[in-house]
């Protein structure tokens, strides 16, 4: 599993900055449905604007795909070889808790065809695999930067080693 330093600052009593957090990232899950994919949730927010006050650590709270409304994520994403493993598009879905699961037609294209209502910014971090749209695919690898605009689209890794993104999502008005 890929694991990051994670680095969080704020503000002491004083109202001085400081580093709340220096860690690997404590809430990481392995999706069961897909072994080895695995989502590590480095900041969570529900609002907008952000409230940057407090020193609760955002990250610790329920696996959910897609942000709140006027919510962001940044998290790592860790999307295993599909010659090495076997999954089940439903469960990861469920595991996600994510209510954009695929339908029958776009999981025609691939099993975990989706779309969410945000946009998402990625960056290639490790390793490479193809982004599939609707319409064509692209290889993407270390380096490579996304921006994913609410589209259908799904991560299919056919290399011999796990991708890793970095990816930061951000609600959005749901794309045609």
């Amino acid at each position: 599993m890929y694991q990051t330093n994670r680095i969080v600052t704020g503000h002491n009593a004083e109202g001085k900055a400081v580093i709340l957090y220096a860690d690997r990232g404590k809430n990481v899950t392995e999706i069961q449905s897909w072994p080895g994919l695995f989502v590590t949730e480095l900041w969570v927010t529900d609002e907008m604007p952000i409230d940057n006050d407090g020193d609760a650590d955002r990250s610790l709270r329920p696996m959910r795909h897609d942000p709140t409304e006027s919510g962001t994520i940044f998290r790592l994403v860790e999307i295993p070889p599909e010659s090495r493993t076997s999954f089940d598009p439903d469960g990861i879905f469920s595991e996600l808790g994510s209510n954009n699961k695929p339908s029958e037609e776009d999981s025609a294209k691939h099993p975990t065809m989706h779309k969410t209502d945000s946009i998402d910014y990625l960056v290639v971090l490790t390793g490479k695999m193809s982004m599939v749209m609707e319409e064509g695919e692209i290889e993407v690898s270390q380096g490579d930067c996304i921006v994913q605009r609410g589209t259908n689209h799904a991560w299919k890794n056919t290399s011999d080693e796990p991708c890793v993104l970095a990816a930061i999502l951000i609600d959005a008005q749901p794309a045609p």
